[in-house]
């Protein structure tokens, strides 16, 4: 048996592959960024076709800085962007348009279309999900009625629609000569289309999005042989045997397998993923329902999610748009070269808010400003304001768990910011916990590849891998809590209401 496992993180901003060995230790990583492409205000994009480039490109560099072949990789795992959509030509293997981004906002009219029999809620109870433009599944609608031919390409058989997982997959496995066009129950579950009790896609859904069958990928486990790299690959001949959406590999990478067990990721946006076992629980509180895992024949495993759209994606924008850092990690200094926020708010409602409010009429706002505050200020209330939208999140799953959370496991890159991590522990009032191998969204990919070919043989095995590397005690006092967070809040319902029927 080989000694290693590669996994492909198809993220956001960039793609990386991260080779383990069976410690679960990080070996190598190969990581590209990709252009982000925004048209006009609300729509984000991502060119597909550059990211299976750069994926190619990711798996050559975590090969050849650890001095392996593909001799020594045993499985491949797939995470990634759940939501993004990339809709593509099964003929020429070229997508008929950009992939459009989870962040995206564009498709705002289809939701209220579709929600004017039933409401936002109209299928929430079949898959888990309320209509909101977050989703895939609108923005598959958006491209068949607005990009040219499109309608009668699929009509007629020719489109295929995927998230990213489905096409690195389907080119990794030989694209336009007999790639694989699969998914995963994790990735399928964020599409609005997938029947959470029976994993299948729903035909009278399908058939309300005005999107046939014949685009969708076939729904698999988390943990299984799909295929393998085709000829001309790096990793030619090597199967690849995991796929989990970002959120749910770190999850798994956390080694939250059990009922009533957390963690929040802090990547582009937020997610804290509270799982509920094989139980699938409805939120009251503003929370999505989603299938956590599924390993090969055994049973799904399912979760409540609190999903927050910007997080990491502000440091960037503070970066490229504002220009008031020149790197993410400089933020943490300039956060620090104040005593406070200086009674500055910042909400970061670009693309609306997500849980627990979804409100997609709100927008970005900083309020609070005097002539008191400067960049430092502004920098503060951005890395507070993950705090507060991770605190809003923690409350509807503590509403709608009935039993509040003791502790919380973070990872992602944003874990790196222990100035972060503090505040974080104090505005929830409970210990925040790193673990060693903070980026746990590859690592839980990773699992799953291993566990389907034998590389690791139970989940009490990985479980023993996991391993605290910090934690932090809430040191802030209740009252200074409360008032923070009436502040926070205060803030939020600023930002509401905010897009008319002409901005």
């Amino acid at each position: 048996m080989a000694e290693y496992i590669i996994a492909i993180d198809q993220g956001t901003t960039s793609s990386r592959a991260m080779i383990f060995d069976h410690g679960g230790n990080i070996i190598s990583v190969g990581q590209k960024e990709h252009e982000q492409i925004m048209p006009q205000a609300g729509w984000v994009e991502h060119d597909a076709v550059e990211i299976w480039q750069n994926v190619q490109e990711v798996i050559g560099i975590a090969l050849g800085r650890a001095d392996l072949t593909r001799h020594d990789i045993e499985a491949i795992g797939i995470t990634n962007q759940r939501e993004t959509a990339v809709v593509w030509d099964r003929r020429t293997g070229r997508p008929i348009y950009n992939a459009i981004v989870w962040q995206d906002t564009r498709t705002q009219p289809i939701v209220d279309r579709l929600a004017a029999e039933g409401g936002v809620e109209r299928f929430k109870a079949i898959v888990g999900l309320p209509l909101a433009t977050y989703f895939s599944g609108t923005k598959v609608a958006w491209i068949l009625e607005n990009v040219d031919g499109a309608r009668e390409a699929a009509d007629a058989g020719h489109l295929m629609f995927g998230t990213t997982d489905s096409w690195v997959i389907w080119n990794l496995t030989g694209g336009v000569e007999g790639g694989v066009h699969v998914t995963d129950v994790t990735n399928a579950s964020r599409t609005m289309f997938m029947d959470l009790e029976t994993l299948d896609w729903r035909d009278d859904i399908l058939e309300a999005f005005g999107v046939p069958r014949s685009m969708l990928p076939e729904i698999k486990s988390s943990s299984e042989v799909y295929g393998y790299a085709e000829d001309s690959s790096l990793l030619r001949e090597t199967p690849i045997s995991g796929v989990l959406g970002d959120q749910q590999a770190a999850t798994f990478g956390q080694a939250a397998f059990r009922s009533g067990e957390s963690k929040n990721t802090y990547g582009t946006g937020c997610f804290l993923i509270f799982n509920t076992g094989e139980e699938i629980v409805h939120s009251k509180n503003g929370l999505l329902t989603t299938v956590g895992f599924k390993l090969g024949d055994g049973p799904a495993h399912y979760a409540l999610e609190g999903s927050i759209a910007v997080t990491g994606s502000l440091i960037q924008w503070l970066r490229d748009q504002l220009g008031i850092i020149e790197s993410a990690p400089e933020v943490e200094k300039l956060a620090s070269s104040v005593e406070n926020n200086g009674g500055v708010y910042f909400v970061p409602a670009f693309s609306g808010l997500f849980a627990p409010y979804w409100r997609p009429d709100a927008r970005g706002a900083i309020v609070g400003l005097t002539r008191y505050a400067n960049r430092g200020h502004i920098a503060r209330a951005a890395l507070e304001a993950v705090a507060f939208q991770t605190r809003d999140v923690l409350d509807a799953v503590n509403a709608d768990a009935g039993v509040a959370l003791t502790e919380l496991k973070v990872d992602g890159g944003m874990v790196a910011n222990d100035a972060l991590m503090q505040f974080q522990a104090d505005v929830l009032g409970v210990p925040v916990v790193r673990p060693v191998v903070a980026e746990t969204t590859a690592l839980g990919a990773a699992y799953a590849a291993g566990l389907a070919v034998g590389f690791w043989d139970s989940l009490d095995g990985l479980r023993a891998n996991w391993q605290e590397q910090q934690r932090w005690e809430p040191a802030m006092a209740a009252e200074d809590r409360d008032r923070e967070l009436r502040l926070w809040r205060k803030a939020v319902t600023k930002s509401m209401d905010w897009v008319d029927e002409d901005v």
